[in-house]
């Protein structure tokens, strides 16, 4: 209860802070410069005008010729739009901590312009129809694109292959927030070896955390979170998912990568391997 309070709390101040800015969207057909802005460039920054004709960029340069439409862009920063692949805001089940709105306002906020969301709310998306119903309240309540995941259950196979328009399968192979689990082997296989969408996992294996668990179950303080979710847990489910993805060229994404030992696993791959990962 406490924490929802805070929650709230942090979200109102939030939203009392974002300062709304006034800007007519820019047309796809048509030329627009936009003259005097702070450019992001592979070299640096620049101060330079940006012509736009028909929604692509057609040139860049000092004292551009006007277009159609100018824009003033002084004192601002143009910079390409940053694309966020993991976000979990909590709508639905709990949009008083963050829901797609107030999410997809921050993203904006940082310069982020297209996020892609987890699948683990309350209820989890995990079939077409809580899909269809997560999209048409981001149609309703999201300020930038986006784009979500469908979760993996141990049954679910039919519905992770037939959803239309997600970006991926996301497994969690070890608990986390939510009830979403997919730990065994068995079931593992399956889902690699059907269909071609990509999949991305977190990456823990869930026999070994229950063991450390178990373990260090009278241990109540904070530090024994590392011990339990520790970097053979990570190895293990790790090597798991890119053998399945070896095995049946299966596009693998591997989320929140956090160790060296991974890291070194990951570079030990042949050429021409489907897998990447974050950290």
């Amino acid at each position: 209860h406490d924490l929802d309070l805070l929650c709230q709390g942090c979200r109102k101040t939030f939203e009392s802070r974002l300062r709304p800015i006034q800007m007519s969207p820019m047309p796809s057909t048509g030329t627009v410069t936009l003259r005097n802005a702070r450019v992001v460039l592979p070299g640096g920054i620049q101060q330079v005008d940006v012509s736009v004709k028909e929604g692509i960029i057609s040139s860049i340069g000092r004292d551009l010729p006007g277009q159609s439409e100018v824009i003033d862009a002084d004192g601002l920063v143009l910079m390409p739009g940053i694309i966020d692949p993991q976000v979990h805001f909590r709508d639905p089940g709990a949009p008083q901590k963050e829901d797609l709105h107030s999410g997809s306002c921050a993203a904006a906020a940082g310069g982020v312009t297209s996020f892609l969301d987890m699948p683990n709310n309350s209820p989890p998306v995990i079939d077409r129809i809580r899909l269809a119903v997560k999209k048409e309240d981001a149609a309703k309540k999201c300020v930038v694109n986006y784009g979500f995941f469908i979760g993996a259950t141990p049954d679910n196979l039919e519905e992770l292959n037939s959803a239309e328009n997600v970006c991926g399968i996301k497994i969690f192979m070890g608990s986390s927030t939510g009830n979403l689990l997919v730990s065994e082997d068995s079931d593992l296989e399956r889902i690699f070896s059907t269909g071609t969408r990509l999949i991305a996992v977190h990456a823990e294996d869930e026999s070994l955390l229950q063991e450390n668990s178990e373990m260090l179950s009278t241990v109540r303080e904070v530090e024994a979170h590392p011990r339990i979710r520790d970097e053979a847990v990570a190895l293990r489910a790790s090597e798991k998912a890119v053998a399945l993805s070896l095995k049946y060229q299966r596009r693998l994404h591997i989320l929140h990568l956090t160790t060296e030992e991974e890291v070194r696993m990951l570079q030990r791959l042949p050429r021409g391997h489907k897998i990447s990962t974050e950290v």
